[in-house]
């Protein structure tokens, strides 16, 4: 399942993922991406993880994949939040092959996550 994070700066959006996550749920996040690139022209993008990397359908994990290229020239900062290192780790890669900026971010460091994708703080 993917919910939307309430509460954010109106400059970005955030998802919070929880339990098993399928295609239905990627479409959802998709929708919500474009009116927020339709609106704004850029995109700032969070993605919460509340549960494990395993939990997503591998149909869910391709067509997320295919979001992010989609609107490859829209992408501003994305941050990834996660208790899994490894995850922190490919998000830094995404750097290297895709415009805007990418970071990884503990879970207890979401409130600095937001801050950053927001673009209210830079960080090195």
């Amino acid at each position: 399942m993917i919910e939307k994070i309430k509460e954010l700066p109106e400059n970005m959006i955030g998802f919070k993922t929880a339990g098993h996550v399928v295609k239905g749920d990627v479409d959802f996040v998709k929708s919500e991406v474009r009116l927020l690139i339709d609106e704004a022209q850029k995109l700032n993008y969070l993605l919460f993880f509340d549960n494990s990397p395993t939990d997503f359908a591998l149909g869910a994990w391709l067509h997320e994949s295919l979001l992010s290229f989609k609107n490859i020239t829209k992408w501003t900062r994305a941050a990834i939040v996660t208790d899994c290192q490894r995850m922190i780790n490919f998000t830094k890669v995404f750097n290297t092959i895709m415009p805007g900026e990418f970071k990884g971010f503990k879970k207890e460091d979401y409130m600095l996550a937001v801050d950053w994708t927001s673009e209210k703080i830079d960080l090195d």
